[in-house]
């Protein structure tokens, strides 16, 4: 069982985007197809796509890339922006993630303006919200961004 799990994460967001007046999709069931929330205010549309925070390190990674693909495919839905939504404890791990894939990092956050990270604490109620290609400011500063 993952440490922190996707729904936890996914019901936060709601909560947090309800309370901002967003308009959402319904929650989508398990194993269904499609984005994990569209959400929508004015003329911005935020398709986010949501993983879980598992233990073992070989399994986030995979569950990271697949995310990412998941995410970029949403312009074909007109996704204004692309969001990969993740529980705050990837955020210890993303500036090592981002360091040994730099110089791809860097083009995939210029060639996708519109891809962000969300960093979630369900137990806070709180999101970090972060651009891509931000993150590689972790590097200059070699520190986390807050």
């Amino acid at each position: 069982m993952p440490k922190v799990q996707s729904n936890l994460v996914e019901k936060c967001l709601r909560d947090l985007l309800r309370e901002r007046d967003y308009k959402m999709n319904e929650i989508r069931g398990n194993g269904e197809t499609g984005v994990d929330i569209e959400a929508r205010k004015g003329d911005n549309v935020f398709h986010i796509e949501v993983i879980s925070y598992k233990k073992k390190g070989p399994a986030r990674s995979k569950d990271f890339f697949q995310v990412f693909f998941r995410a970029i495919s949403r312009l074909n839905d007109g996704a204004t922006h692309c969001v990969i939504a993740l529980p705050l404890e990837f955020e210890t791990g993303l500036p090592k993630r981002v360091k040994q894939y730099k110089i791809a990092w860097e083009r995939i956050g210029n060639v996708f303006p519109e891809l962000e990270i969300w960093l979630v604490d369900p137990e806070s109620k709180k999101c970090k919200r972060t651009k891509w290609i931000e993150w590689l400011d972790t590097l200059v500063q070699g520190l986390v961004v807050s």
